[in-house]
């Protein structure tokens, strides 16, 4: 390795912990608001806590995926400029996904899998995806390519993921969000004879379970928010897997929003590596106690965290406890 690749390898490094100093910051802020029953207090805290955060990381970041267009929110709005050099224009040029508080209902019930959230690509790495729904299906690592598709029914998806693990369909476990929208797929999978883990919010979570072995996911299958399709798409570029996207349109506004963005054909299926690509990082610290992460736990005079960091270029996962001493530094 040459001196300037070692020097940026130090970078790229310092920057993925960089990213879990901003995921702490908003996980902590909204922690604040755990079973209280607002969750847009809970997210505004953790938006709120984020921004202030980024404004240490030295890069020149943009937002491509926020909190929504920039008359809908007062910050990390879509196309805000972020970061140490966003203004001066120095440092690395990056595009930004977030989601501060991603499960803002889990937060207010004080139910689990709660987590902030970020991602980190090379400018342009980011599909610019609008806020609509994306029908989506991820596996975990290790498999053959195309094992599953989008285009598929869900028990053929199933035999066909069976198949490749070596085992019977009645040994998958199918992570969904628990919605109206998904009774035909909840019916397809159990009629097929899988289990199901049914999910009240949190979908970048629910795709993240396909490849963590301890989470007993192996496929998760329906719709959820586009933004959260790339942040999700963005961790398994780091940690392993397959997934695919296709936007999902209430009416032809929805369409012509999608072409102002950059989509040439913005009813196709994306492949996981169209979501996110080039080298990406992603950060998740946790609000609520999961099966991935732990939630703040508040004690005397500080907190501890639980984190999760990645970074695709060396397909690195680390697991990060921090224990904050609000004495030296007050909670944001």
């Amino acid at each position: 390795m040459s001196e300037t690749e070692a020097r940026q390898a130090q970078v790229d490094r310092n920057l993925a912990l960089e990213l879990v100093r901003v995921t702490e910051a908003a996980a902590l802020a909204a922690s604040r608001w755990v079973g209280k029953g607002d969750k847009n207090a809970a997210d505004g805290a953790a938006v709120e806590a984020m921004r202030r955060a980024f404004d240490s990381v030295a890069i020149d970041g943009t937002v491509v995926i926020g909190e929504g267009e920039m008359d809908e929110a007062p910050m990390l709005y879509i196309g805000e400029k972020v970061g140490l050099y966003a203004k001066s224009g120095g440092g690395m040029r990056a595009d930004i996904a977030v989601d501060p508080l991603e499960g803002t209902s889990l937060t207010a019930k004080g139910g689990p899998n709660a987590m902030a959230v970020v991602a980190l690509a090379p400018r342009g790495g980011f599909l610019h995806a609008p806020d609509v729904y994306m029908d989506k299906i991820a596996v975990g690592p290790g498999l053959p390519p195309g094992v599953v598709d989008l285009d598929r029914s869900p028990e053929e998806n199933l035999r066909a993921l069976a198949a490749a693990k070596g085992c019977e369909v009645g040994e998958l476990t199918v992570c969904v969000l628990d919605r109206d929208r998904h009774k035909e797929i909840i019916k397809a999978c159990r009629a097929a004879g899988a289990r199901l883990m049914l999910i009240p919010d949190g979908d970048v979570f629910g795709v993240l379970a396909v490849a963590q072995p301890e989470t007993g996911v192996d496929m998760y299958l329906g719709w959820g928010g586009a933004p959260e399709g790339v942040l999700a798409a963005a961790a398994l570029r780091c940690i392993g897997g397959q997934m695919q996207g296709r936007l999902i349109f209430e009416d032809e506004a929805q369409v012509a929003r999608a072409r102002e963005m950059g989509m040439e054909d913005p009813h196709r299926k994306f492949a996981m590596e169209e979501m996110a690509a080039g080298e990406v990082m992603f950060a998740a610290t946790g609000v609520t106690t999961g099966p991935l992460l732990r939630g703040v736990r508040l004690i005397p005079g500080g907190a501890v965290t639980h984190s999760i960091v990645m970074r695709s270029k060396s397909g690195t996962v680390r697991y990060v406890e921090g224990h904050h001493n609000f004495r030296v530094k007050p909670i944001l």
